[in-house]
């Protein structure tokens, strides 16, 4: 293992691999902003509170689709499932083809959610933080469905710059 040195070790490619190293779920964040479908991937997804019902995700400050997103009245978070890296990947290609072929749901608040994903929550915006390079973004939970848990696929795994796949408890 190497060294903990100085703060040269802490240049930006150097973080982006040691931060590889914690495999994450990755989610899908949508909705429909004015008649029109908006939404990216997210591999920053957690769990914050019960009381009351909060989850998370970090964008990045240049993201180009979150200050449109950010306006819709409801916002739909898919749990992405193993099998669905090809969504992952059109979800973070070019904004008029991120939905195309991409079977989904909208809710009458214009939450947008994707119809194979392993847990389906339907939000709003709790509180924005910047937070450096990022924006973390706290979401108030309305509405949740999941998947049962004895047939569920696994959940797609983002781990160093890659999908991968999580072995299941025997």
């Amino acid at each position: 293992m190497t060294t903990l040195n100085t703060n040269q070790d802490l240049d930006p490619t150097r973080l982006r691999h040691a931060f590889g190293f914690f495999p994450t779920g990755v989610v899908a964040v949508a909705a429909e902003v004015e008649g029109e479908t908006l939404g990216l991937a997210a591999s920053s997804f957690t769990s914050v509170s019960l009381d009351p019902p909060l989850v998370s995700i970090n964008l990045a400050v240049t993201s180009k689709t979150w200050p449109a997103l950010r306006r819709a009245e409801h916002l739909g978070v898919t749990v992405l499932a193993d099998g669905q890296a090809a969504v992952c990947r059109q979800l973070a290609g070019p904004v008029d083809e991120r939905f195309a072929g991409v079977p989904r749901v909208t809710t009458e608040e214009g939450a947008v959610l994707l119809d194979e994903g392993l847990a389906r929550f339907d939000c709003t915006i709790y509180r924005e933080v910047d937070a450096g390079d990022h924006i973390l973004v706290l979401l108030q939970l309305h509405r949740v469905e999941h998947a049962d848990h004895a047939t569920a696929l696994p959940p797609l795994i983002f781990h160093r710059s890659g999908f991968g796949t999580l072995q299941q408890p025997a």
